[in-house]
């Protein structure tokens, strides 16, 4: 049943996915990027039978699933780590130009 849920949950956001695509709200890279994210997400979900057997094998004690959430994690916070590097080199060149245009404005 949790499989079913889940399995319904990906269908929706690639649906929502496929719509921002057609709006022109999504990239043709984000787009990739969201689809093969969902897509890779909905084929973990159909495998947890075989992944919890993996996982077991592996010597974890943990299911498939939490090790899948603690990886999501994982990646979460890569993400945001990447995005705070993005902003800081933003605020960094905003600087610079503002700098700049202070410095050329005054003469």
């Amino acid at each position: 049943m949790q499989s079913l849920i889940a399995v319904i949950i990906v269908a929706w956001f690639l649906s929502r996915l496929f719509w921002q695509k057609k709006k022109g709200s999504v990239n043709k890279s984000e787009f990739v990027f969201w689809l093969i994210f969902w897509l890779l997400a909905l084929a973990l979900i159909l495998s947890l039978k075989w992944l919890d057997q993996l996982v077991a094998d592996l010597g974890f004690s943990s299911s498939a699933i939490q090790v899948l959430l603690y990886l999501a994690v994982a990646v979460l916070i890569y993400f945001i780590f990447r995005i705070r590097l993005r902003l800081a080199k933003m605020e960094k060149d905003i600087s610079k130009i503002v700098e700049h245009l202070a410095i050329t404005k005054r003469d």
